[in-house]
């Protein structure tokens, strides 16, 4: 369902949107579910701002959330033909977008740390592969080859291998200043709601980076996975009993 007609590329303000709800890309004009996309609005300042939460105030414009998109937008003008004024538009507007989304992601995954659903080290992400409900591996973007080899090994012993995505999109500075701790190398992330928003986010920032491809958010085009971002949310079926054992990962 279109949430505004085409001729018309300003929506009427943040509001809630029913799933499912498209809009027109101000870049491309081309028809996206509004979770494949990105708001911006105009500050008080006049500058272009990104909406990641959907929730600023003042009418917006929709672009597909991927670089190339955010480029082409600023360089067909797409911002002040769509606001019908001088819009401001940072140098760094995209690097600045992809740094939102980055930092949300970030965020989520210190959430998750907080709620007991991190295996974190090699030794412990081992284990977790081994004998608990993993929904992903993370490793950092620098990680050595031979930890990182041995980890995907265990994982793909398991049944549910497949379904088990694969993650080094942060570099071992970024998740340590995330979980508060030093050298964070590998971690298992547990299933729960946490990790799902986790999972949703990291898609986001791997869709903003890679663009649209066949698989799975959370992972893009390197690695697949079903995911809450494309309307895969899987259910949570934790066993009665297992937050606690998830909560005893990291002492």
């Amino acid at each position: 369902m279109l949430d505004r007609p085409r001729d018309n590329a300003l929506d009427a303000g943040p509001h809630k949107r029913a799933p499912g709800t498209q809009r027109f890309c101000a870049a491309s004009g081309a028809v996206r579910p509004v979770d494949e996309m990105i708001r911006f609005v105009v500050g008080p300042d006049g500058a272009a701002v990104p909406d990641l939460k959907r929730r600023l105030p003042g009418r917006g414009i929709w672009i597909t959330a991927t670089r190339q998109a955010l480029r082409s937008a600023i360089a067909r003008k797409a911002f002040a033909r769509a606001f019908k004024r001088e819009v401001r538009l940072a140098p760094d507007l995209v690097e600045t977008t992809e740094r939102l989304l980055e930092r949300a992601a970030l965020d989520a995954l210190a959430i998750c740390h907080k709620a007991g659903k991190l295996a974190i080290g090699f030794a412990n992400a081992d284990v977790a592969l081994a004998r608990a409900r993993v929904v992903a591996l993370l490793n950092a973007a620098e990680a050595a080859p031979d930890g990182t080899r041995k980890l995907t090994a265990a994982l793909h012993r398991r049944a549910d291998a497949a379904g088990i995505a694969r993650i080094d999109a942060f570099t071992s500075a970024q998740l340590d200043l995330a979980l508060g701790r030093s050298n964070v190398i590998h971690a298992a992330l547990l299933a729960g709601p946490e990790s799902e928003t986790f999972l949703a986010r990291t898609a986001r920032l791997d869709y903003f980076r890679t663009g649209p491809e066949p698989g799975s958010p959370g992972v893009g085009k390197r690695h697949a996975r079903d995911s809450a971002e494309t309307g895969g949310r899987r259910r949570n079926t934790m066993k009665h009993g297992e937050k606690r054992e998830n909560r005893d990962w990291n002492g």
